[in-house]
């Protein structure tokens, strides 16, 4: 291995800066700050949005592929529906934010397995992946457990 990329420096440096909005969130909210419920609101409408974007990547390389079957493009439409799912909860009045970032988490920490089973990912975007989504997904848990404690 030569050590090249395919990545710039700025994709990298802006792919770990989008750690940032959560990080702020579950500081604020852990803080039990004033605005503690807007920044679980907040943590989980920036999760879903990204979990989202994923749906988007793949449907994107599957189109690129040129070989993708109905499969590739039901698995990339999953992440809007089950952020929205997520997200019905909060709009009955029933229990939430905890267990909706939680799973939402959770989701985001499994989604780099999607990117394997489609193959369609370059390695240095796949490892980059990987450490977002492990990044991603754990703050969006313990802001699930933040708000399991204050709410």
């Amino acid at each position: 291995m030569d050590g090249s990329t395919s990545l710039t420096p700025a994709a990298r440096w802006l792919g770990y800066a989008g750690l940032l909005p959560q990080i702020i969130c579950v500081a604020l909210a852990a803080a039990e700050h004033e605005y503690a419920y807007t920044a679980l609101a907040g943590g989980f409408a920036y999760a879903a949005a990204i979990f989202s974007f994923l749906g988007g990547v793949w449907w994107g390389q599957s189109i690129a592929s040129g070989k993708a079957g109905a499969g590739a493009y039901v698995i990339a439409v999953m992440p809007s529906l089950i952020a929205v799912a997520l997200f019905l909860p909060w709009s009955f009045g029933w229990s939430w934010p905890g267990p909706a970032l939680m799973y939402l988490g959770a989701f985001i920490l499994a989604s780099p397995l999607i990117d394997r089973a489609l193959g369609f990912a370059a390695p240095d975007f796949m490892r980059l992946r990987i450490h977002l989504s492990v990044g991603l997904g754990a703050l969006t848990i313990a802001l699930g457990f933040v708000a399991e404690a204050i709410v």
